[in-house]
């Protein structure tokens, strides 16, 4: 049968979950959430596209295409590391 390694940190969490779930062994744990996650269907998101909202993302769009700011992945990145930073000195112990 096929092995999978896991990290020491994960494993013990996968242990924590197996116990809870009153799974026999981490591996039974691990092959139900593995089956679980193939056996379901795809989620429907068509009933969060309101008109409301994909009005919004036409908005959004045509301001694009007018030359409106737009930024790179990695000035968003920036950005919230930034505010991560800005968080942690407020909120450090």
């Amino acid at each position: 049968m096929p092995q999978i390694q896991l990290a020491d940190q994960i494993y013990k969490e996968a242990q924590r979950r197996a116990a809870e779930g009153g799974f026999s062994s981490v591996d039974d744990y691990v092959a139900d959430v593995i089956s679980q996650s193939i056996h379901q269907p795809a989620e429907n998101y068509d009933h969060l596209f309101t008109p409301e909202r994909i009005a919004h993302l036409d908005r959004i769009s045509a301001a694009i295409k007018a030359g409106a700011k737009t930024y790179s992945t990695a000035e968003v990145q920036a950005h919230f590391e930034q505010k991560r930073k800005q968080w942690l000195d407020n909120h450090a112990s």
